[in-house]
């Protein structure tokens, strides 16, 4: 399709006005039709939509703790049972009730309200985590700090997808438009910087609370901010997205119906497996060298380059279609894995985790771009969480594999397993791109950031 577009420059933006002929293509398909992509919305215009604060600063200390929650854990269960495998363990055991019960909590949430998932959910993470943190100071054996682990992570409340649902709904509540689409663009943008800085503090904390007090101190703050900030985002209600009631007779089928969603779960796990094998790499290879404390700081720069990206994305006016654009930024993600192994100090180790980080955001927003498309509103947090809870799992196979393999063969090893699963995902990707698109959208190309113009239907699943 080509289209011409013309991107005005907001005072707030750093986009620059820039009128350009694109032609975007989906699965070699192309249409004559030509159209005018809406104008780029800047982050401040963004920011001074009435409202919006009052769900995104309890959000930020909410979601906070998702980045705390492993690192806290794996600091840990290493300092009181001895074995970077044990603790990589007892955190993967954690990602992956999270990643196998967070959907369902989004799914509630799209059915009962946000709140009513919310409110018990926070209530269940405090109490397990302090049945956690009393099992690992009290040398209790390795399976009873797998079974605290279970409600632990299963109990991490879905933040970012339901903020996610609630952009959507502040910007389509009078249905769907350019400019609501751009509106929803530029806040997924932001929303994966958000879960980028969240990234950047949140190991940094843990692993300073852990080694100028104690671990054990490091998981108490995480519950503490999960409680505090989870009751004040279900607080706030006005914004919050409908209630999708369930139809008697109607079949409610899962989002994960959708062939498309089902392929950027896939990638996400292998993007989870970055994370995870990472994390533990870089502390293992910092404990190596005797800088015990650095390894937050590394993995946080990693986190910082995912960010810096992030910003950016949001502020270009792409000229490729999203489904180019992440099959570009996951192919930069592999090439950045496939040095980690062989740096020779933290001070390289550092920058090759900066140029790795760099391809990380686009990789996100771009995925979470497109499954709004491929999904009713009805199913949008699920959707959302689906993708969470995807990293999640990544994450945890990604943290045990790196774990065994750092205990029996050294931390330079570990790295091994970034590479491997963003590999995978890679090859998943580009062989089933064609999923991407939702039927109906085959000749019209997904472009610029909103990638659509009308409310997209559930893929391969009934509404309910």
């Amino acid at each position: 399709m080509t289209a011409r577009r013309t991107v005005d420059n907001p005072a707030d933006s750093a986009t620059p006005r820039d009128t350009a002929d694109t032609t975007a293509t989906d699965a070699g398909a192309t249409t004559d039709s030509t159209a005018t992509a809406p104008a780029r919305v800047g982050y401040g215009t963004l920011l001074r939509t009435p409202g919006v604060w009052t769900f995104l600063a309890p959000a930020f200390l909410a979601r906070l703790p998702y980045a705390m929650l492993s690192t806290g854990i794996l600091l840990l269960v290493k300092e009181t049972h001895g074995s970077y495998g044990t603790a990589s363990t007892v955190a993967a055991v954690a990602a992956v009730a999270q990643a196998l019960i967070g959907p369902q909590t989004g799914r509630l949430a799209d059915r009962y309200g946000q709140a009513a998932v919310l409110v018990p959910a926070v209530i269940v993470h405090a109490l397990s985590v302090g049945a956690l943190i009393a099992l690992a100071l009290g040398h209790a054996p390795a399976w009873s700090l797998f079974l605290a682990a279970v409600p632990a992570g299963a109990s991490v409340p879905q933040i970012g997808a339901m903020v996610r649902a609630r952009w959507i709904a502040k910007f389509t509540a009078d249905g769907a438009s350019g400019s609501s689409t751009a509106k929803v663009s530029t806040a997924f943008a932001f929303e994966s910087v958000t879960d980028e800085f969240t990234f950047v503090i949140g190991p940094i904390l843990t692993a300073a609370i852990a080694t100028t007090v104690s671990p054990s101190t490091g998981l108490i703050v995480e519950a503490a901010l999960t409680v505090v900030g989870g009751l004040a985002f279900a607080a706030q209600r006005n914004t919050a997205p409908a209630r999708q009631a369930h139809r008697p007779g109607a079949k409610r089928a899962s989002a994960l119906a959708s062939p498309g969603v089902r392929l950027l779960a896939g990638t996400f796990l292998g993007v989870g497996a970055v994370f995870g094998g990472l994390q533990v790499s870089v502390y293992a290879f910092a404990d190596s060298v005797g800088q015990h404390g650095a390894g937050g700081t590394v993995y946080g720069i990693f986190a910082g380059g995912s960010m810096v990206a992030g910003v950016l994305y949001g502020v270009i006016a792409w000229r490729r279609a999203v489904q180019q654009r992440m099959i570009m930024s996951y192919t930069l993600l592999v090439l950045g894995c496939s040095t980690l192994w062989a740096m020779p100090n933290l001070i390289a180790l550092t920058v090759a985790g900066l140029v790795c980080g760099l391809a990380i955001a686009p990789t996100l927003i771009s995925g979470y771009t497109l499954v709004e498309t491929l999904v009713a509103d009805g199913a949008k947090t699920e959707a959302f969480t689906w993708l969470t809870g995807a990293i999640g799992l990544g994450l945890a196979v990604g943290s045990m594999a790196a774990g065994r393999l750092i205990d029996g063969h050294g931390p330079s090893v570990g790295f091994l397993v970034p590479l491997a699963g963003a590999g995978l995902g890679l090859a998943a990707l580009v062989s089933l791109r064609h999923l991407l698109t939702a039927p109906g959208q085959a000749n019209a190309a997904v472009t610029a950031s909103p990638e659509r113009a009308a409310a997209p239907q559930l893929v391969g699943a009934a509404k309910g």
